[in-house]
């Protein structure tokens, strides 16, 4: 029997050398052994001996293919046609690479993350020797937005805790920042004159989400060492003067 088919199915033909497959090329479809032979051809404007216009030369196909005759054409062999080169096969899809707990943990290691700023009462880097020096820092939640396999990935940031380091061998961890005078809950007591160089490490928990689902906990935390401040501690002397 012959048929006339679409672009896609003509391409499924090998045709000869210099001969791609044509939307208007004339297939042949019949029964063979174990499926289905079609055979194609096509026709090229010619002219004819003697000058005059012909309406066309019709070359026959140069090969010949079987296909099974349960086969998905368009499916199996063939998505599109390129004029040139025949055939364009299906790009194969990669499957989609999951953003995995420990991918994002990773990402939350080498994330740039901000030291707190410390904040030491009294102020301009002068305090008594047996004073309540106060310490407080005000860094608070934030959210960090990043790229993993092409997937957006929102973080979800938190001081967890603090590491106080006042500058003459003591230090003191605690879940709060602290908090300005008169709610004094860092504080520490210098026994002698001198300078120090109080600072404080935050350490930083965070959850997750993707694309907009649910948050979930990140494995680990990560600790970024705060500033050292320059401190000098002095004696309180007593100072007689008139009324």
């Amino acid at each position: 029997m012959r048929v006339w088919v679409s672009a896609v199915l003509a391409a499924v033909v090998v045709t000869g050398p210099g001969r791609p497959a044509h939307a208007d090329d004339e297939v042949d479809i019949a029964p063979v052994t174990g499926g289905v032979s079609i055979g194609m051809t096509h026709e090229f404007p010619g002219s004819a001996s003697d000058g005059s216009p012909e309406e066309s030369d019709v070359f026959p196909a140069a090969d010949v293919l079987v296909v099974d005759a349960g086969a998905d054409l368009e499916k199996d062999f063939c998505v599109g046609v390129n004029w040139t080169t025949g055939c364009v096969p299906e790009p194969e899809v990669e499957p989609e690479v999951e953003v995995t707990p420990g991918r994002v943990a990773r990402a939350f290691q080498r994330l740039p993350l901000p030291a707190a700023e410390l904040v030491v009462q009294p102020p301009k880097g002068r305090t008594l020797v047996n004073f309540e020096t106060n310490f407080y820092t005000e860094r608070g939640e934030f959210t960090r937005t990043v790229r993993l396999l092409g997937r957006r990935v929102e973080l979800r940031i938190w001081p967890a805790s603090f590491g106080w380091r006042f500058g003459d061998g003591q230090s003191q961890r605690s879940t709060s920042p602290g908090a300005a005078y008169p709610d004094l809950e860092i504080t520490h007591r210098y026994l002698q004159e001198g300078r120090v160089s109080p600072s404080v490490d935050t350490t930083y928990a965070a959850q997750f989400r993707v694309g907009g689902g649910p948050w979930r906990d990140v494995a680990g935390t990560v600790t970024i060492a705060g500033s050292p401040q320059s401190l000098r501690v002095v004696e309180a002397r007593p100072v007689l003067v008139g009324g």
